[in-house]
């Protein structure tokens, strides 16, 4: 008979330097929703208020006697820090106890390799993690020997740990030289999309706002969907069709989470590279979270670092159905909804068109009877054709509808809105 998986028992540790009590209490829970994520039972929690954090320790000589002491009565497999260690807190740390130590930077790296499911997915995650561990790999002596498995050690962890810089460089040679072929692939397959003057929506978000179940729900995607922080990393492309036909490509992107490491930003810069040509964002807010704010803040100034503000955005308040009492709306424009209300989804695509309509052009074109067939095939692949009407006297269709600003049906026949 299978016995259940013990779960790893984690100590957490915070210092509160700048924060306000609540946010500060809000960034320490996030910190425990990444812990379960990776199937971690928080024991304790220590934290400390300090001016800045301590260049030896991150926390101070008193309380990492307190946090000696924590470890001796808990007995914890990992001790992790919301605060970035740099390779000097990282030896003195690993010094002073007996467990492993990480930091929340390498914790969201090893969630990153539970979820990658793609070939892309899990050489972007072997890249960002050996890039983030190199440094660190000088003094750790017998740490070495508790990073055999469990948090923080998925991916390349457990056996390119132990090998030399040089193996570990080679390692970062090859997966580049892997990710730029593979880049270059996605790149033809953007390039044609965009040539087929097919729109496209990228959904953004916080992690864990609905942004799969909106996909779901809007298209025929059947991507996972659970209450997961990183439910979806690798990216997803599926086709959507409104109610009134206009047909539109919605790409389903890795959620956001504050402070996200710079090594994922760079890592997975291809896979955010697919958001780059999109006409418009999407933008899921989880209405039911305490921080919506902060979390909004996060989002929009990740897509200000990739240079993208200047795609428009339009904003989804999900989960109306357990709004938060003191929420507060003021992205705009935007549609609060709950993704699991058929009616709402319906309002939803309507909101949506509307706000597409904003950045099409409309358009009127005469296409002669004799060319009637192919050009008519043509424009409904790539414009959207409200009307189609016969003109006798002319022997002509006229053509009216809607196209990108760039597209090449335009020509003369643009309508000056």
């Amino acid at each position: 008979m299978e016995t259940a998986k013990e779960q790893e028992r984690v100590i957490l540790v915070s210092v509160q330097t700048r924060q306000s009590d609540d946010l500060f209490d809000y960034e320490l829970q996030e910190l425990a929703n990444l812990t379960e994520t990776v199937e971690g039972e928080v024991v304790a929690v220590l934290t400390q208020k300090k001016d800045s954090i301590d260049p030896r320790t991150v926390i101070g000589k008193g309380k990492l006697e307190e946090l000696t002491h924590l470890v001796e009565e808990f007995n914890p497999h990992t001790v992790i820090f919301e605060q970035e260690l740099s390779p000097r807190h990282l030896r003195n740390l690993q010094e002073a106890l007996p467990c492993k130590v990480i930091d929340r930077i390498q914790l969201i790296l090893d969630i990153f390799a539970m979820r990658a499911k793609s070939k892309e997915g899990k050489l972007q995650v072997s890249l960002a993690q050996l890039n983030y561990l190199l440094p660190r790999l000088t003094g750790q002596g017998v740490n070495m020997s508790r990073l055999g498995g469990g948090i923080g050690t998925r991916g390349p962890g457990e056996t390119k740990l132990e090998t030399d810089r040089r193996h570990i460089h080679r390692q970062i040679t090859e997966i580049k030289k892997e990710l730029e072929e593979t880049e270059k692939h996605r790149q033809r397959s953007r390039e044609k999309r965009q040539a087929s003057g097919v729109f496209q929506i990228g959904l953004i978000g916080y992690t864990n706002a609905g942004k799969s179940t909106i996909l779901n729900r809007l298209t025929d995607a059947g991507t996972f969907e659970e209450n997961l922080l990183f439910a979806t990393l690798d990216p997803l492309t599926r086709k959507m069709v409104f109610p009134n036909q206009f047909k539109a490509t919605l790409t389903d992107t890795v959620g956001f989470v504050q402070n996200l490491p710079t090594q994922l930003i760079h890592a997975f810069h291809s896979t955010l590279e697919e958001s780059r040509g999109v006409d418009l964002f999407l933008h899921v807010v989880d209405s039911s979270q305490e921080f919506v704010d902060q979390q909004e803040e996060t989002v929009l100034s990740l897509i200000e670092d990739l240079k993208m503000q200047e795609t428009p955005i339009i904003t989804v308040y999900n989960k109306k159905d357990m709004i938060h009492d003191n929420f507060q709306p003021h992205l705009h424009p935007h549609i609060v909804i709950s993704a699991l209300d058929e009616n709402d989804i319906a309002k939803l695509q309507d909101f949506m068109w509307n706000e597409i309509k904003k950045h099409l052009v409309a358009y009127e074109r005469e296409v002669p009877l004799l060319d009637g067939g192919s050009l008519f095939n043509q424009l409904q692949q790539e414009t959207f054709v409200e009307e189609m009407d016969l003109i006798e006297e002319k022997n002509v269709y006229l053509f009216k509808g809607y196209a990108k600003r760039q597209s090449k049906w335009l020509g003369d026949s643009q309508i000056n809105e």
